[in-house]
């Protein structure tokens, strides 16, 4: 089981500070790395990666030192966010080079397996200057993949990618997390973050925000409303009892969901109140569910703290 450890990691290039005291667990599994533009997400998959030193802390592999330390390599992947390729070799000769580089005992079969892994066999004699983005993601995919590492760090892995391609991209890093791979990535698109990642980090502004299943995140935001929808056998007297109580903050009757929609600040005592006021008033409950415990509603409180 291989664990990124990033302990007290700060970064900074003159006076503009990009990372600010970070700390944070990578383990095995999938995990989602998020933050606004500027955040500093690429300033840490690289110091992760090994391309920039941390001003001040540290970042380690299972206790290893990254920086300056070639060995790590044998267990790192990476597919940066950059273009910078190769244009004029093959998908094949770019893959079969790395597979060199890594001292594989047999470049040319560890290249067919990654490049079949990325479905690209069927282009991997075109030279790279003729693919699209989606494509070239693919090949760097490839890349990061022939020497089988443990831990893969993918910066934006799904730029330019179609719909099926993003989705067989998905399948394949669920499955290496399911593994016992050490998967992290960045994206911008949160829908494919929550549907991916277990786990998610969270930076803005260079600091860390949040850590763990965004959900739970959710829960323990306790100066932010929790809001749900709530369809019951009778909407206006389950409405009537709710609202007295000091765990709401407002109900309102959405008429197009046929069912209420409310505010509860105190997330224990509402969830205790309501299971309660139905047996009470013998009002059958048919759904009751978050309404704001989407990852998009957790992202966005967390940036506008």
């Amino acid at each position: 089981m291989t664990t990124l450890s990033i302990d007290h990691v700060s970064r900074w290039f003159g006076n503009v500070v990009a990372v600010n005291d970070v700390t944070m667990t990578i383990g095995p599994g999938v995990t989602g790395l998020l933050g606004p533009n500027g955040a500093g997400k690429s300033t840490l998959i690289n110091m992760m990666a090994g391309f920039l030193a941390p001003s001040t802390g540290s970042v380690t592999l299972d206790g290893a030192t990254i920086w300056r330390n070639e060995q790590v390599y044998r267990e790192i992947g990476i597919v940066p966010e950059r273009e910078a390729m190769y244009d004029f070799l093959t998908a094949r000769e770019f893959v079969v080079a790395n597979a060199e580089l890594h001292g594989l005992a047999n470049p040319g079969e560890a290249a067919r397996k990654a490049l079949a892994t990325v479905e690209m066999e069927y282009a991997q004699d075109r030279k790279v200057a003729t693919y699209s983005k989606g494509m070239r993601q693919r090949v760097k995919m490839a890349s990061a993949l022939v020497h089988e590492p443990s831990v893969l760090l993918l910066d934006e892995p799904f730029n330019g990618m179609d719909p099926r391609q993003r989705l067989q991209l998905m399948d394949l890093l669920r499955q290496m997390g399911s593994d016992g791979r050490t998967v992290l990535f960045s994206s911008h698109i949160l829908e494919e973050v929550e549907q991916l990642a277990s786990h998610i980090e969270v930076v803005v502004a260079g600091r860390h925000a949040a850590s763990g299943d965004f959900r739970k995140i959710r829960r323990l935001m306790t100066d932010r409303p929790h809001r749900y929808l709530v369809r019951s056998s009778d909407d206006r007297a389950l409405a009537s009892a709710l609202i007295a109580d000091a765990s709401t903050a407002g109900i309102e009757l959405d008429w197009h969901e046929k069912a209420l929609r409310i505010q509860a600040i105190d997330f224990t005592g509402f969830t205790e109140l309501l299971p309660r006021v139905a047996r009470e008033q013998g009002i059958r409950l048919y759904a009751v569910s978050p309404s704001d415990e989407s990852l998009e509603s957790v992202f966005s409180y967390l940036v506008t703290a």
